[in-house]
C-alpha cells in the first residue's frame, strides 16, 4: 500500500472517493448537456463517438418544419440551419441566372445579382419550409426542394413569376411543372424581370 505522508489510512480513502466522485460520479448525461462540448471532456473516445453519431439523427430537413436561412447563395440555392452543419438547398423546377463568377468556369450572368437581391427580399426575416420530391439530390450533392415561406410564399413559383427565374424541369421531379410553366407563360408576356432584357 503506497504511504502518503501526513495522512491516516481513513483521510487517504477518503480522498481517493473525493476523487473519484469528482471524474466519475458528477458526470452529465450528454443527453441534458445537448451540445456542450464540457461533457464530451469526461467521456471515453466510444462515448463521444456514440453521442455524436446519435445527434446526426436529428441533423437534415424534415418537411413538417420550419428552418431560418443560415446563408443565401443565390436566387436558386441557399443554405437551411438544420441546427447541425447546415444543408444545401437547391430550388427544384427552376434556375435563376448566376450572380458571380466562380469556379473560374461559371460567370455572372445578366439579371444574376438582381435575381440574388429579390431572392434575399423574400426570404429576410422568414422561416422556410420544404417540400421534395422523387430525388432529394442532385449531382452536386445539394438538397432538392420546393420551398416556402411561414407567410405562404411558394419560393420556387415566385422565382418565375417575377422573372427572376426560368423554369429547368428535370425528370423525375415534374410536381409542380405545369404551376411553374404557367407563371413563366405569363411573366414572359407582362416582360417582367429577365423577360424585359
Amino acid at each position: 500500500m503506497v504511504v502518503i505522508s501526513g495522512l491516516k489510512k481513513i483521510e487517504y480513502y477518503a480522498l481517493l472517493v473525493a476523487i473519484s466522485l469528482l471524474f466519475f460520479g458528477c458526470r452529465e448525461d450528454s443527453s441534458v448537456k445537448g451540445n456542450d462540448e464540457r461533457a464530451v471532456s469526461f467521456m471515453s473516445d466510444k462515448e463521444v463517438s456514440t453521442v455524436r453519431k446519435s445527434k446526426r439523427i436529428d441533423c437534415g430537413l424534415k418537411i413538417s418544419k420550419f428552418y431560418e436561412i443560415k446563408k443565401l447563395v443565390d436566387g436558386d440555392t441557399f443554405w437551411l440551419d438544420d441546427g447541425c452543419d447546415g444543408v444545401k438547398v437547391r430550388l427544384i423546377g427552376i434556375d435563376a441566372p448566376e450572380s458571380r463568377n466562380m469556379f473560374g468556369t461559371i460567370k455572372e450572368e445578366p439579371y444574376g445579382k438582381e435575381a440574388s437581391a429579390f431572392m434575399e427580399q423574400l426570404v429576410s426575416g422568414k422561416m422556410i419550409k420544404v417540400e421534395f420530391d422523387v430525388d432529394s439530390l442532385d449531382r452536386y450533392g445539394r438538397t432538392l426542394a420546393y420551398c416556402f415561406t411561414d407567410d405562404g410564399i411558394f419560393l420556387n413559383k415566385k422565382m418565375v413569376e417575377e422573372g427572376m427565374a426560368m423554369i429547368m424541369t428535370v425528370p423525375p421531379n415534374v410536381k409542380y411543372q405545369d404551376e411553374l410553366y404557367n407563371a413563366q407563360l405569363k411573366a414572359r408576356e407582362e416582360r417582367k424581370g429577365l423577360w424585359g432584357l
